[in-house]
């Protein structure tokens, strides 16, 4: 079983850490996070220092995963590390739990939580995170660095691009297209196109005001 260590030691971390502990694919090596004192422990794992640490420790490390819940801050850790070791496996994480349907797709780096759905046909791409009873129907898109929140729900033929974030409850009907670094909130119903870097909500969902790339969500 391979080494791999986990980048964050938050919240999000821990649902990561469930997730690869179920699946039983990889051994978690130990967690990197830069906020947290070294030798701080999460669920028995010890953080071991920041994403420095690998330099020296390559031969135990086979691979990792960045555990940030952020869209934007896991892209430039993904980046930070890819800078420093390049060439660095970047693994995917699926709670059994999670249904995978024939034909689907997930980008290195992608976290598949407990109850959620992948249908078949559909790419998710890299580092993004669908949580808990998020599902996306048959032949759909999903852009990198996208975060489907618990019970996200898309129809078939969806595409969302990059950097986007479809929030609690949110709905998004069969063949509509939500653009890039766009924030669909809490409980909305997509019911036609949303263009990209805009924040939208309501029943139908409605664009209310624009976003900037990398502006925080949480």
């Amino acid at each position: 079983m391979k080494n791999i260590v986990v980048f964050g030691a938050g919240g999000h971390a821990k649902a990561v850490i469930d997730a690869i502990e179920r699946e039983g694919r990889y051994r978690i090596f130990g967690l990197l996070d830069s906020y947290k004192a070294a030798g701080s422990e999460i669920y028995g794992y010890r953080v071991l220092g920041n994403e420095h640490y690998i330099a020296d420790h390559r031969e135990n490390i086979h691979g990792g995963i960045v555990a940030i819940g952020d869209n934007w801050t896991r892209a430039s850790i993904v980046a930070r590390i890819a800078y420093l070791y390049p060439g660095f496996p970047f693994v995917t994480a699926v709670h059994p739990g999670a249904w995978i349907a024939r034909g689907a797709e997930l980008g290195q780096g992608t976290v598949v939580m407990a109850g959620a759905i992948v249908n078949s046909d559909t790419v998710i791409g890299e580092h993004c995170v669908l949580y808990p009873k998020a599902s996306v129907d048959h032949d759909s898109r999903i852009g990198n660095y996208v975060t489907l929140a618990p019970g996200a729900t898309t129809g078939g033929n969806v595409t969302v691009g990059e950097y986007s974030v479809l929030s609690l409850g949110a709905n998004v009907i069969h063949s509509v297209s939500v653009g890039a670094h766009t924030v669909i909130g809490a409980g909305a119903t997509v019911l036609s196109d949303i263009g990209g870097y805009a924040v939208a909500y309501g029943t139908p969902a409605v664009i209310v005001r624009s976003r900037t790339a990398g502006e925080r969500y949480l």
